[in-house]
């Protein structure tokens, strides 16, 4: 069973480090990728992993859930998937920036992979593990973007129906016309992953 502790929202970071605001371009650009072709057909959500001692762009991803088909590629877990193997001490001196919050999955995947800083565009929008990745000593920025906030609430509105299969309570997702029961729930702004 997966759940946060204290599922409290990261407030907006005052004055943030130019460094953070720069490197979340990366992140952004794949959104606009996204979003100039009409979405793609999936969730506007990108990411990048950036070598925190140059700002070296390691690798960037974005949300392909629905264009591929799958449960597992959002914008954090594609841009670790697009970079491929390298060695632990490279995820420990890279810091992962994601336009939205990072989901429970993501939030685990990042601390399993032993990144330590986390620079997030928005976490109106959704409200992802925030409080799991700090109660793992992973430092967490809120850059409270309004270009991101922008974007997510253009595609929210475009396409509910696709965000309502990432967001919606209940434990039922919609993929590509079928339905399926998940153990999964959204309940406000906390994620619990276990039985019932």
């Amino acid at each position: 069973m997966l759940v946060p502790s204290n599922p409290i929202k990261t407030a907006p970071t005052l004055n943030p480090k130019e460094s953070d605001v720069r490197n979340m371009l990366h992140a952004i650009y794949q959104v606009s990728a996204v979003v100039q072709d009409r979405f793609e057909g999936g969730v506007p959500i990108g990411a990048a992993l950036v070598r925190e001692s140059d700002g070296v762009v390691i690798g960037v991803g974005r949300n392909r859930r629905v264009q591929q088909g799958s449960a597992i590629r959002h914008g954090e877990t594609d841009c670790l998937e697009n970079i491929g193997r390298l060695s632990a001490q490279a995820y420990r001196d890279a810091t992962i920036y994601s336009t939205l919050s990072p989901c429970p999955m993501c939030s685990g995947a990042i601390i399993l992979y032993g990144i330590k800083k986390v620079v997030l565009g928005e976490n109106e929008s959704f409200l992802g593990g925030e409080s799991i990745l700090r109660d793992h000593g992973v430092e967490v920025v809120n850059l409270d973007s309004e270009k991101c906030k922008e974007l997510m609430r253009e595609f929210i509105r475009q396409k509910p129906e696709v965000w309502n299969e990432v967001s919606e309570a209940g434990g039922h997702l919609v993929d590509g016309g079928k339905e399926e029961t998940t153990k999964a729930r959204m309940w406000g702004s906390s994620f619990y992953v276990g039985e019932g």
